[in-house]
């Protein structure tokens, strides 16, 4: 018993850590690229390279999880290789350098998240412990972070990338404490990752979720710019950010609770909801300022999604696969989206402006929540006339 707390503790520290390294590149890596005079349409191309790569990482490294003796190595492996490019980033100021640096960085870097989610969800599905805590102890630790990485990013923009080293440093020293969870088709024969698209539910969830995130793939990417436009700093934009990572922590009080009452389908076609009125009042703000309480509406979206995806994902993929449905979710939902949301809402601004792209968002959201609704509904109908009908049969 003893040492079930004492493992669910290292979980609670990776997640911390983990995601106090999201909070810096994530958010000020486009702040950073800004600062050494990049173009709008420039970031938005360095900036959906990392998904580009991802469409090859994601599920290259799922299936060698999946198929490898045990997942821990494989994300030792990725940890390593991601410290150690990320030390390289402020080296140089060439637009070449840093395309070569994100995509070689996003290579080992983008598949740590599912691959992580994959080994905590294995091992917590055979002790029955909750993963809201944990995941919310990454919340806090991104919070936290925010505000850190917000101050000496306003004081030395490149500070950000050694205060990641050593962040990133101090998670892989909690990822050599994590139990070992197996991969599934180790000296077992392959099952083929193609399996996972012939569930339709899953796949419908996956294109909602795709939708969801362009729109916040563009905001990721722009918010920060555009925040500083208003009158904004980097410090304050780390409060914006304690903010949204925050208000996180409600429902990931309740999750497990919510999501044994609530259909996934629900949650996310709640949370698409939410995404559309947040993207129409960023558009109608003129002053950084207000933006902060507008923050708390985050923790209605993002979080939702990634959970409601990743448990789904957990509960009904089969074990063979189970690193391969949360890397290919990933994929498409922070690679393929965030490309599109990126690359495209760069282009886009450059000719419309970042506050006419987020009323877009705002439209695109709205007519997602519409279209899947109908789909969800349909599909339901489909699934009682056919358990109806099996039922009839003698």
């Amino acid at each position: 018993m003893e040492q079930t707390k004492r493992i669910y503790y290292f979980f609670i520290a990776f997640y911390a850590a983990l995601f106090m390294s999201n909070a810096i590149y994530g958010t000020f890596l486009p702040v950073y690229l800004d600062n050494i005079g990049y173009s709008k349409a420039s970031i938005g191309v360095l900036m959906s390279l990392g998904p580009f790569v991802a469409i090859i990482a994601q599920p290259f490294w799922g299936i060698i999880s999946d198929r490898s003796k045990s997942k821990n190595l494989i994300l030792k492996i990725l940890f390593i290789a991601s410290i150690i490019i990320m030390a390289l980033h402020p080296l140089s100021p060439n637009f070449y350098y840093l395309l070569v640096i994100i995509a070689i960085f996003t290579f080992f870097q983008a598949p740590i998240s599912p691959i992580s989610d994959t080994i905590t969800l294995e091992y917590l599905s055979t002790t029955n412990q909750q993963f809201g805590p944990i995941r919310m102890a990454g919340t806090i630790g991104y919070a936290v972070m925010s505000i850190i990485a917000g101050f000496f990013a306003q004081k030395y923009i490149k500070s950000i990338f050694a205060l990641n080293v050593l962040i990133m440093g101090l998670t892989f020293l909690t990822v050599l404490q994590l139990p070992i969870v197996q991969g599934h088709q180790f000296g077992k024969q392959h099952v083929s990752i193609m399996k996972l698209f012939t569930d339709k539910k899953l796949v419908a969830l996956m294109v909602l979720n795709f939708l969801v995130q362009v729109t916040l793939g563009f905001y990721y990417t722009y918010f920060p710019i555009y925040f500083n436009q208003l009158g904004g700093n980097n410090s304050l934009l780390g409060w914006a950010y304690f903010i949204s990572a925050i208000s996180e922590i409600p429902f990931l009080l309740c999750a497990d609770r919510v999501l044994r009452k609530v259909r996934t389908t629900t949650a996310l076609l709640f949370s698409t909801l939410v995404a559309s009125i947040r993207w129409f009042l960023i558009s109608i703000i003129g002053n950084a300022y207000l933006f902060l309480p507008l923050q708390l509406l985050h923790g209605l979206i993002f979080i939702v999604l990634y959970y409601s995806m990743a448990i789904y994902i957990n509960q009904e993929v089969p074990k063979e696969l189970k690193a391969s449905g949360q890397t290919i979710n990933t994929l498409i939902g922070m690679g393929g989206a965030r490309i599109t949301g990126s690359l495209l809402g760069g282009f886009l601004s450059d000719i419309y402006g970042i506050k006419n792209l987020f009323l877009y968002s705002s439209i695109l959201s709205f007519i997602t929540v519409l279209i899947f609704a109908y789909i969800f509904s349909t599909m339901k109908k489909h699934s009682e006339n056919e358990s109806l009908t099996a039922h009839e049969k003698p």
